[in-house]
């Protein structure tokens, strides 16, 4: 009996670490997105997300480009960078990216398209490339704010150094099941297993 309360103790003591060490990630995942650096650099990206099945962006992919284009007008980034695949809805997310920020004056001139951006990870690398083909030394990410850690951690791990962020203005209550997925996203991405 003193030996099973002994691992029930060690047991408890085990998962009371973990639900400390979750809830302070979480917390941190939650206060560095709402936290935006904003800084002039050279490139907004863009990450892709779902494409409404009449072809225009969801609300939340909406409140993404709305940013971008924000930060646009205000002359803190030269170019935007819209990085989407293929999605299920049969829309390339580049493409109806690009034409929702066409439809909002941006110039086509301005705009650099990542077909290739089906994830975090090939958002990143992809961005690393476009940085080096076109002589960019510098971005701002712009996602949902539970996004920005993971990808910024993608970002560094894809050796861009100067890196800025900014969250797109749009909260539901699926935020909580997404801010419960990037804990295990971002280690994912930590140890090098993320894609």
């Amino acid at each position: 009996m003193k030996i099973f309360n002994t691992k029930m103790r060690k047991l408890l003591a085990v998962l009371l670490v973990l639900a400390l060490w979750f809830g302070i990630h979480v917390l941190y995942i939650v206060a560095d997105g709402l936290t935006d650096e904003i800084a002039t650099t050279d490139a907004a990206v863009v990450l892709g997300n779902t494409v409404e099945p009449s072809g225009q962006p969801s609300p939340r992919l909406k409140a993404r480009l709305e940013k971008a284009v924000e930060l646009y007008e205000k002359n803190l980034v030269g170019k935007i960078i819209v990085s989407g695949g293929l999605g299920v809805e049969g829309f390339e997310e580049a493409d109806v990216m690009c034409a929702f920020l066409v439809s909002r004056s941006v110039p086509e001139s301005s705009i650099v398209l990542d077909r290739s951006g089906y994830n975090t990870h090939k958002t990143a690398v992809s961005t690393k490339q476009i940085m080096e083909a076109n002589d960019l030394r510098s971005v701002t990410i712009v996602s949902q704010y539970f996004h920005i850690t993971r990808t910024r951690l993608a970002f560094q791990k894809a050796g861009i150094e100067n890196i800025y962020a900014a969250h797109a203005d749009y909260f539901e209550w699926r935020d909580i099941y997404s801010i419960v997925r990037e804990f295990t996203g971002f280690y994912s991405y930590l140890v090098g297993a993320g894609s």
